[in-house]
């Protein structure tokens, strides 16, 4: 049933025939197979346009009634990244001295990591990902957003995927807790942190863990 107030226009949607979909959908999953977070980054710099694009793609993920709640703040001055990584560490000191059970310490160890976070200043790029608990309509009338965490979700990952298509790494960073970053970047309180994406082009050198992927099988089910 469709509502008769609501405004339509025509879908823009080219089928492929089913060959080109199944060489389409085996390029795509061979170039993001590739991903992998790092956290050596270089200092190189990135062309804004090419983050300006893929916050573009990442804009146009689905969200809850539409109402696209998310804000990324992009982070490249010097002195601000700066005072990012101050925060972050902190919280991270505390993470890592107190707050973590040993478990998820346990998790963590084969990887390397620590309260040490040098990639918040080194990287070109830090976007500070915020979910918004409410819009404004045209009216400047408060708006209640919905499903926030799986919206913003949905368009990190559409935003790391196409840092990653145009040939740039990325590291998800999430210190706990984040609200350090809302005065940081002037964002408001009502907007929660969702995580730091950090991005650029990996160091020279960089090693990243050697690990394995979940098969078809074991991450997905036919019925």
């Amino acid at each position: 049933m469709t509502n008769k107030d609501a405004i339509t226009e025509p879908l823009v949607f080219q089928p492929k025939p089913a060959e080109q979909m199944q060489k389409s959908a085996r390029e795509f999953y061979e170039s993001v197979r590739t991903r992998r977070t790092v956290r050596e980054f270089s200092d190189n710099p990135v062309p804004r346009g090419v983050i300006e694009n893929c916050l573009r793609a990442a804009g146009t993920a689905p969200s809850g009634a539409n109402r696209q709640p998310w804000h990324f703040s992009v982070v490249s001055a010097p002195d601000l990244k700066r005072k990012i990584r101050i925060g972050a560490e902190a919280e991270e000191r505390e993470f890592y001295t107190s707050r973590a059970p040993k478990d998820w310490l346990d998790a963590l160890a084969p990887f390397g990591t620590d309260a040490n976070k040098p990639f918040l200043e080194i990287a070109p790029y830090l976007i500070i990902i915020f979910g918004e608990k409410f819009s404004r309509d045209q009216n400047e009338v408060k708006l209640k957003n919905y499903y926030v965490s799986e919206s913003v979700g949905i368009a990190t990952g559409v935003l790391i995927t196409a840092l990653h298509t145009a040939g740039l790494a990325t590291l998800t960073h999430t210190p706990a807790p984040m609200k350090f970053l809302n005065e940081l970047v002037g964002r408001p309180p009502s907007e929660k942190p969702y995580m730091i994406l950090v991005t650029g082009f990996p160091a020279e050198g960089t090693t990243v863990p050697a690990i394995g992927r979940k098969s078809l099988d074991d991450i997905a089910s036919f019925l």
